[in-house]
């Protein structure tokens, strides 16, 4: 239906979410959100299915093309151009000595491989006979100790000029302390390889301490740089022909967005943008009800990804490993490729609604990490897909209704789930069709658990005191019985769930960072020094953003990585100005209370500056993220339908609620199932559903139990 009459002039905002199962698509206005549409990824060109979900939004909501002046967008483009080695061709450069420095990399042997004698570390991410190494040399100082051999690049130059490449990265040893080496390189590369190479390197990409991980994170920039600009350039192409006339701004990974020219030459800040985009709209979502401190637990169609967020803020890592191994969610150093760039630190595992279970030859249930996506998916989608999934599992149940999902665009194959988790599950096991669904659905959950408990007890956390924020197509599903594994008594569900991190895209302001290293011992630092270092970040950041600091709407947050003189590692503190004398003390305190927090340990001594960091925040106009009232004037009565809950050990005659027809103040008492096209929410027995004045629906565990018989009696 038509937004509002007399409105032609408003403005509207898309929020646009590529997952790997399904592309997300929220419209919004100045009275809220009006339309959500989902559709299928398209993986072989991901803007067919980004242009149908937004073509199906604006004609739902009546809105014109020419009426969209903002356009965000999270991707794993990037992400999957790493995992599966799709990246551009790239080149290598290093300083004389180190041309192996890929090649030996990092490597650390953890779950199965530490038990394998015949372990072999994995492949390089560039081919040995890609790297190069020029003549120079500079200390951790700055200084230079051997003066660049321009022939040396020279001669280099030639060599690559012979292998086509899409691009070279420059990492020089030292060049975070003293990059004039690097510049020179780059303008003697740019002087000799066509202009189609992009040339990248890690004093303009990322110039922080740490050889390796600098090295990686440059050359992953020049990887998948390439491939981001001319997917960008593709989009906004595709987008003007709709009528979408705006330039594309692109989710980064630490919670703030960046024009699509900035995405393209900094590609790396994009790899976490979509699981970033989720936990900035449970944040906005947690921060509106008045719960500060929560657990954001996102669960789609390939993964679940869980993070905490404390003080309204979410935790934030400056180094991340893409493609590595871990237990339950948490990344391994040592396995993968290291990046070094702010992003929302995340649990993520491979537990998502197109999961897929199997029987091992040993008769022991698995569930993924394969996962069945969108092509083919579930077999449920009746696309080819005959193996059971999460999905089939849950239909099997009766926690979905077949009739319509995913915005109404695609309806459920009973048979079909029912036949292939009988064949492939349930035979096998040698137990009946529902107890097979049920024990992958306990799966499903305690592999999520697990990944709470990594970013919540394991860093010691109590999450007791926590609210967990659940969205995702299949999180709601799942929600209340991950919840429960940590008493945790209190679930909100915000609107529009099941493309939560589209609605995320839509509260996020411009942002980026810059950072420096020069270490400093704090007793010697001057006030001078900090102020200057950060002025000049600062600038940077601005300059890439293109505003101007100190406008209204532009806020700079600081911060400094710290540790004891002796240590090799550090932890991060807030800076707040005045850069003065009183606030290099305050440093001081600030890290030793944060190493306390850390690792349990009161320690106090001399400690040293390492690397600075400026993050540089352009706030945004925004759209009401709001979703609008029910358009009915009371609660329609409920249908019903049987639904499998442990509780009972069989299937219990369940009502099911529209929710989209639930007014604030409603409540609803489990076992029921509240639902919409656009997701499910499972409220188990002892669990009660509120909707709230936003028009979430807030599920309490209470101390009530409900027997097999369907009494109630007080735990």
């Amino acid at each position: 239906m038509p937004f509002m009459e007399g409105r032609e002039k408003a403005t509207y905002s898309l929020g646009i979410d590529v997952g790997g199962t399904f592309t997300d698509v929220v419209l919004a206005g100045p009275q809220g959100q009006v339309a959500v549409a989902k559709s299928l990824s398209t993986h072989g060109d991901p803007t067919e299915g980004i242009c149908r979900g937004v073509e199906l939004a604006l004609a739902e909501a009546g809105v014109t093309a020419e009426s969209i002046d903002r356009v965000v967008h999270a991707t794993t483009l990037a992400t999957n151009a790493i995992l599966e080695r799709a990246g551009a061709r790239v080149a290598f450069v290093t300083t004389a000595g180190f041309r192996r420095l890929l090649t030996l990399g990092r490597y650390a042997r953890v779950e199965e491989d530490r038990y394998d004698i015949f372990f072999n570390p994995p492949e390089p991410p560039v081919p040995p006979g890609w790297c190069f190494e020029v003549a120079e040399r500079v200390d951790s100082r700055g200084r230079v100790l051997t003066e660049l051999d321009e022939d040396s690049v020279r001669q280099v130059a030639a060599e690559i000029f012979e292998l086509d490449v899409d691009a070279v990265a420059v990492c020089l040893l030292h060049s975070y302390a003293n990059p004039s080496h690097e510049e020179r390189v780059l303008a003697v590369l740019g002087e000799i390889l066509p202009d189609t190479v992009t040339l990248v390197a890690s004093s303009q990409i990322w110039p922080e301490i740490r050889e390796y991980e600098r090295a990686t994170t440059t050359l992953m920039s020049g990887y998948i740089g390439p491939v981001m600009v001319t997917y960008l350039r593709r989009l906004e192409a595709r987008l003007g022909e709709l009528g979408v006339r705006v330039g594309v701004q692109v989710m980064e990974s630490g919670g703030g967005v960046m024009s699509a020219d900035l995405a393209g030459r900094r590609a790396v800040a994009t790899i976490e943008s979509g699981p970033a985009a989720g936990v900035i709209a449970a944040r906005a979502t947690a921060m509106g009800v008045g719960r500060p401190d929560i657990v954001s637990f996102d669960m789609g169609g390939t993964t679940a990804k869980v993070c905490v967020v404390r003080g309204g803020e979410p935790e934030i890592t400056h180094e991340f490993h893409v493609g590595g191994t871990g237990s339950f969610g948490g990344r391994r150093a040592g396995t993968g490729i290291p990046i070094k760039t702010p992003a929302i630190d995340l649990a993520e595992v491979g537990a998502g609604g197109g999961s897929i279970a199997w029987v091992d030859d040993i008769g022991t249930l698995h569930l993924g990490p394969r996962s069945a996506g969108s092509e083919p998916g579930p077999a449920c989608y009746g696309n080819g897909g005959e193996d059971p999934t999460t999905t089939d599992c849950n239909l099997v149940l009766g926690y979905l209704d077949p009739t319509a999902i995913a915005g109404g665009t695609l309806s459920l194959r009973e048979d079909l789930a029912n036949q292939a988790v009988d064949l492939k599950l349930a035979k096998p096991l040698g137990t009946s069709l529902e107890l097979a669904a049920s024990a992958v659905h306990d799966i499903a959950n305690a592999t999520m658990a697990a990944a709470v408990h990594v970013v919540t007890v394991q860093r010691g956390i109590d999450p007791r005191g926590f609210a967990m924020v659940a969205f995702g197509g299949a999180g709601p599903m799942h929600a209340a019985r991950v919840a429960e594994a940590f008493d945790i008594d209190t679930v909100i569900i915000p609107p529009s769930c099941g493309v939560g991190s589209a609605v995320g895209l839509l509260v996020t302001d411009l942002s980026t960072d810059r950072v420096a290293t020069e270490i400093v011992a704090l007793e010697k630092a001057a006030p001078e020094f900090l102020q200057e270092t950060y002025d000049a970040l600062a600038r940077a950041a601005a300059a890439d953003l293109k505003v101007e600091l100190g406008d209204g709407d532009v806020e700079v947050h600081r911060s400094v990585d710290v540790r004891f003189q002796g240590q090799a590692h550090q932890l991060t503190v807030p800076v707040r100005a005045p850069l003065g004398a009183a606030e290099l003390d305050t440093i001081a305190e600030r890290f030793y209370d944060e190493y306390q927090r850390a690792y349990g340990i009161p320690m106090r001594g001399p400690v040293e500056l390492v690397t600075y960091r400026a993050r540089v925040t352009k706030v945004v106009p925004k759209v009401s993220i709001g979703r609008r009232a029910p358009q009915v004037d009371a609660v329609v009565g409920s249908s019903t339908r049987p639904v499998w809950f442990k509780e009972y050990a069989d299937y219990h005659d369940t009502p099911v609620y529209d929710r989209s027809r639930l007014q604030a103040g409603t409540k609803v008492e489990g076992p029921s199932i509240v639902q919409d096209t656009e997701s499910t929410i499972v409220i188990p027995p002892r669990w009660t559903g509120t909707v709230d004045e936003e028009f979430n629906v807030v599920l309490t565990l209470h101390g009530a139990s409900t027997t097999a018989t369907g009494e109630e009696e007080v735990a």
